[in-house]
């Protein structure tokens, strides 16, 4: 698998988890203050294009690293609990980081 595959995911997991909680802020001042419906709304709408962009992204790791539908579930799930897209990218990245080639030759150790 190539390295750009993680790279993608693992841009699309951190702006998605940021996304998310700025639209929770947004949600508390709108419900708990009564203001900024009109900036939770364009928050929201771009919380969702992001996250259908990490969905497509997560997907294709997990089908290119073969994970077991379990696991691609959680990952593809992580982008709507707040805090958790940043835990699971961790653990996404540590686990498939020794799948990653560059397509070069592997450097022999001494």
């Amino acid at each position: 698998m190539k390295s750009s595959v993680l790279t993608r995911y693992r841009v699309m997991a951190y702006v998605t988890a940021v996304m998310l909680l700025v639209l929770c802020t947004c949600m508390i001042f709108k419900y708990g203050f009564d203001k900024g419906e009109d900036v939770t709304f364009a928050v929201s709408q771009a919380h969702g294009v992001l996250y259908i962009i990490y969905l497509v992204f997560a997907f294709d790791l997990g089908s290119k690293a073969k994970w077991p539908f379990g696991k691609l579930l959680w990952v593809l799930l992580s982008g709507t609990i707040p805090f958790a897209a940043f835990f699971v990218e961790r653990k996404v990245v540590r686990d498939t980081l020794p799948l990653v080639t560059d397509g070069s030759p592997a450097a022999v150790k001494v």
